[in-house]
């Protein structure tokens, strides 16, 4: 008989990890819209209603799975995350619960964000975080809240910072038609990157492996800066490469968001992540992808 695994975030991810999890769970999914549930059914997930945002609709899921794959954001204001506040308290709801109705096993997905700017250095999973922005302020206490959670119940929790998403549907391809603008190589940031279909393999992988309170990296061989990455894109689809500003000149020329990205740079080790979770990444690298594509 399977186990269940109730899905919270049921995104372009959790759709690709589908196929791969049915292999081992009942698959439910958390969802607060009416139209995902054809969605979820079309993916053999069954729809489950409750809204992270409204605590009095989570009733239901306490003790209705055995493992949570947590992978919805976090609210977009403040400094806590209010979402995963809610979800943990409805796990765990009832004052008496046996220690069996509550789930076995979460994996939380998280962002190398809350690690703020490491100057370029080429960091792993035991380097202290530093969160600059609101949104990696808020990743950070979403761990926080995770670790604490499964280490008072006694239950296996561990988290997977991923970096920069992509696929060949997830490309920066309108940005470069719209003559996006790049730093010059040497002001330039280190970002990381991971295939969406890697992601959804590593999911699947930390679902089975991960150690309980352990952190992963789940990020590919790469080691671009921001730029390189642009170039990359561009020239694999035929359009101009970014043009290349100095620092000191960006701000206000380029977006407020994509501006405080740029202020980061770091370069993630993955070996964590290769040797626990026994992930082989289909796609290594960006420029290997790209140069493989049809």
């Amino acid at each position: 008989m399977k186990r269940t695994l109730l899905i919270v975030g049921c995104g372009d991810i959790a759709l690709r990890a589908a196929p791969l999890l049915r292999m081992h769970y009942r698959l439910l999914g958390l969802c607060r819209r009416p139209q995902t549930r054809a969605i979820l059914r079309l993916h053999n997930i069954t729809p489950v209603y409750g809204d992270l945002d409204i605590p009095d609709s989570l009733g239901q899921i306490s003790g209705m799975a055995h493992s949570v794959l947590h992978l919805a954001p976090p609210p977009d204001h403040g400094q806590l995350d209010t979402r995963t506040v809610n979800l943990l308290a409805a796990l765990a709801k009832r004052p008496r619960i046996k220690a069996a109705m509550l789930p076995q096993r979460l994996v939380y997905i998280s962002t190398s964000g809350v690690y703020g700017d490491c100057q370029s250095a080429l960091i792993d999973e035991t380097r202290l975080i530093n969160p600059q922005s609101g949104r990696a302020l808020r990743r950070a206490d979403a761990e926080r809240r995770v670790r604490a959670w499964g280490l008072r119940n006694g239950i296996n929790v561990s988290i997977l910072r991923v970096p920069g998403i992509y696929a060949l549907d997830r490309l920066p391809l309108a940005r470069l038609r719209e003559d996006c603008l790049a730093l010059i190589p040497e002001e330039d940031s280190y970002t990381s990157h991971i295939h969406a279909d890697d992601l959804a393999r590593i999911v699947v992988a930390a679902l089975r492996y991960a150690r309980p309170g352990r952190i992963y990296h789940a990020c590919d061989n790469s080691n671009l800066k921001m730029g390189e990455y642009f170039d990359l894109v561009a020239d694999r689809f035929g359009l101009p490469r970014p043009r290349r500003i100095a620092r000191a000149q960006a701000e206000g020329r380029i977006s407020p968001g994509m501006f405080s990205f740029m202020r980061e740079s770091r370069r993630l080790a993955n070996d964590r992540m290769k040797h626990e979770l026994r992930v082989n990444l289909r796609y290594p690298t960006v420029a290997e992808c790209l140069a493989n594509s049809k």
